[in-house]
């Protein structure tokens, strides 16, 4: 199974998101990077992702390569990560046949219905346990 991980600004969520694939799937899986910037996809390659990019051209041109996308609900959303995320970016995801698990943080301003307040560390253990 082939899965990008999106993460901007610092990359803390994608790397926490790597570490747990890694930590529930080991090798059996390839993991890409994708970052806003460069700071973000370094965190997520240490963190044990098999191959990084890093870019509108890279998260655009890879968002149709893969099996699954996943990151914070932001990645589907204009101008997410105080703008570091393109209207691009967020189309790519959003077309992408992959399919995609999103975390539910309302940091962009974004809420979902129904859906229970929990800290970060249980939503990864969610969208994880979804592969």
């Amino acid at each position: 199974m082939y899965i990008a991980v999106v993460d901007g600004q610092g990359g803390g969520m994608g790397k926490s998101i790597v570490e747990k694939l890694r930590q529930v799937y080991g090798a059996d899986i390839h993991i890409l990077a994708l970052g806003t910037n460069s700071l973000a996809t370094a965190a997520m390659i240490k963190a044990g992702a098999n191959q990084g990019a890093t870019g509108e051209s890279a998260i655009v041109h890879n968002a149709y390569q893969v099996d699954v996308i996943m990151g914070p609900i932001g990645i589907v959303c204009a101008y997410a990560f105080l703008g570091e995320l393109s209207p691009a970016m967020a189309k790519a995801i959003a077309e992408s046949k992959a399919r995609k698990i999103l975390i539910p943080l309302d940091r962009c301003n974004v809420q979902v219905a129904g859906i229970k307040s929990k800290p970060l560390p249980q939503l990864i253990d969610d969208a994880v346990a979804m592969i």
